[in-house]
């Protein structure tokens, strides 16, 4: 499944609450999210619009990783 191009912070961030990320902290531009499924792990995203490609792939591969999860599965499952 091919990285979606025009998607925000902010959606990332409501995605990302279906695997329990809550934001816990924001400043400025930047969220803090923190999820306590399979672990305690702790995200920054920032809540630009749209996010850049490199750094949405870097954010999926940090959770798809946490989660044990491949990257294609973890698209499917937050975003169909």
């Amino acid at each position: 499944m091919k990285l979606p191009r025009d998607l925000s912070g902010v959606d990332l961030a409501k995605a990302l609450g279906r695997l329990e990320c809550e934001i816990t902290h924001q400043t400025g531009n930047h969220m803090r999210l923190t999820t306590q499924r399979g672990g305690e792990h702790h995200l920054t995203i920032p809540a630009h619009e749209p996010i850049r490609v490199g750094t949405l792939s870097a954010i999926l591969r940090s959770v798809g990783e946490h989660h044990q999860i491949s990257r294609d599965k973890l698209l499917k499952e937050l975003f169909s």
